[in-house]
């Protein structure tokens, strides 16, 4: 098994990476985990305890399950990831994602490489560097349109968390990346080299 570790700030094109490498690939040989969906659970805090929360920071993700599922991958046996609302910012009580055990696991998010234990787990490292004023373009388009959020509420999370948590641990950890794509999924070379990386894998070359 191969487990490919994809990182970078938030907007950067993470997840369109992942997606574009999975097509090249097809879906069938790749199992897609996104790091969001191991936020902690906080169900038993009020609305306005949850929203209190600091969510850009590496501490907020139980990495240790994350890291358990990769073994039971590696081990061939199927895992169940739980799944993340962000509308509710809690965990789903009745939703959970069956991870199958393929031959490539892809691990997306922002802190993928922030963590010690998670890296260790990682055979190729990806971090995708894209420019702060497209990322926060993105921010805001998508928590507005997929989470809810009012424009005032994420400029004032992006100022309280987001930018100082990138400067503090998600710049820094592009130093542990085996391979850096500029501009996410609009670098078609960046793709494309991560891909025929993975299917000389799967077709059993190392070099």
């Amino acid at each position: 098994m191969l487990i490919i570790g994809i990182a970078g700030g938030t907007g950067s094109g993470k997840t369109t990476v992942a997606r574009s490498v999975i097509e090249r690939l097809g879906p069938d040989k790749v199992t897609f985990i996104s790091q969001d969906n191991y936020y902690k659970d906080h169900a038993g805090l009020s609305k306005e305890e949850r929203r209190a929360i600091n969510y850009d920071h590496p501490l907020v993700f139980d990495n240790e399950l994350l890291v358990e599922h990769l073994k039971t991958l590696k081990g061939g046996q199927a895992a169940l990831a739980p799944v993340y609302d962000f509308t509710t910012d809690s965990r789903s009580a009745s939703e959970t994602q069956e991870l199958l055990p393929h031959r490539i696991v892809i691990v997306e998010g922002l802190h993928v490489l922030s963590d010690e234990g998670l890296r260790r787990m990682l055979d190729i490292k990806v971090f995708v560097d894209t420019d702060p004023d497209v990322r926060i373009l993105r921010r805001v388009l998508r928590d507005i349109e997929e989470r809810g959020r009012t424009i005032q509420s994420v400029y004032d999370q992006y100022m309280k968390t987001v930018k100082p948590m990138h400067d503090a641990f998600v710049e820094p950890s592009k130093k542990y990346a085996d391979l850096i794509i500029p501009e996410g999924g609009q670098n078609e070379v960046g793709i494309q080299l991560l891909s025929i990386l993975t299917e000389r894998y799967l077709n059993g070359e190392r070099a």
